[in-house]
């Protein structure tokens, strides 16, 4: 079994690599080039957000400061607010209680990994949801 946490991170680097190399992407052709799911692609874009090292102009990623602190950010202490009440929730769950899309919360969590705050638990089983706590 992977270590979710660690595939945030090493996904991250794949999209750096990928903007770096090919300029700006939207997050369709970031997928596409990386080969990352839809979850995968943005937990490594919140990864990066709290690392300063994307922005948006709304359709298209790019490498520079970033701007998207507020959005990822303000989502992010909503995930954080909803783990530190709850304790742990599935990756279903959390979009739905923190009332943001899957997209949102999976960007949050990346941002959530890379300030080392966040746990995951996953089984054997590939149809089980991810379990997400506060470290």
């Amino acid at each position: 079994m992977k270590d979710v946490i660690d595939n945030f991170g090493r996904n991250a680097g794949r999209v750096w690599k990928a903007l770096t190399t090919h300029g700006s992407l939207t997050s369709t052709s970031l997928m596409k080039t990386t080969r990352l799911t839809e979850k995968e692609c943005y937990a490594a874009i919140g990864w990066l957000a709290k690392e300063n090292k994307i922005y948006t102009d709304g359709t298209n990623y790019f490498i520079g400061e970033t701007n998207l602190t507020p959005t990822i950010g303000e989502n992010a202490g909503k995930i954080w607010r909803l783990l530190d009440t709850w304790g742990e929730l599935d990756e279903f769950h959390l979009p739905k209680l923190a009332g943001i899309n899957p997209p949102e919360a999976y960007s949050a969590l990346g941002w959530l990994a890379r300030e080392g705050k966040l746990n995951a638990n996953t089984i054997k089983v590939k149809t089980s949801p991810i379990k997400f706590g506060l470290k």
